[in-house]
């Protein structure tokens, strides 16, 4: 059986992450999950930490987004299938160019946010093939393409024609 790779992107301020690992492990879904470096400080100082520090903070948080780069565009091209979260707290640009890096090289992908977020996001929504505002609903989207099943439907109406 078929080992699904998942790749999380976005806000890292919730639980989000978890409840779709805790749903994917209640329905026994074959999963691998991946995320981007989700603490904050160390994601905004690998590269100064690493390669020594900037006077200006361009250049600073520059090597950090090139260092964080190497995970998050290995991690996407890897995955069979991407999911955006856009959480209600911060702008998330690097959730919006994770989403449009995985259009690009033609990554399924699942968007995740509130209904304030719709018109802001409508592009990124129109890239994706699914738009969910819950961790239940993707665990569900999760569910049915990995196992081609949808609950209370039957093969029984086939079988009468």
């Amino acid at each position: 059986m078929k080992t699904w790779k998942l790749y999380l992107s976005g806000e890292i301020h919730t639980d989000w992450r978890e409840q779709i690992e805790t749903g994917c492990v209640a329905k026994k879904l074959p999963v691998s999950i991946d995320a981007p470096v989700t603490h904050h400080e160390a994601s905004d100082d690998c590269g100064v930490a690493i390669l020594g520090s900037e006077e200006k903070k361009f250049w600073h948080d520059r090597k950090g987004a090139q260092i964080n780069a190497i995970r998050t565009r290995t991690l996407i091209q890897e995955a069979d299938i991407v999911i955006v979260r856009f959480g209600d707290q911060y702008r998330q640009w690097n959730a919006a160019f994770d989403a449009g890096f995985a259009s690009a090289i033609g990554k399924p992908l699942v968007i995740m946010h509130g209904p304030d977020h719709q018109h802001a996001l409508k592009e990124v929504d129109a890239a994706a093939l699914a738009v969910a505002e819950t961790a239940e609903e993707i665990v569900d989207i999760l569910d049915y393409a990995i196992n081609g099943e949808l609950k209370g439907y039957t093969d029984q109406a086939h079988a009468a024609e």
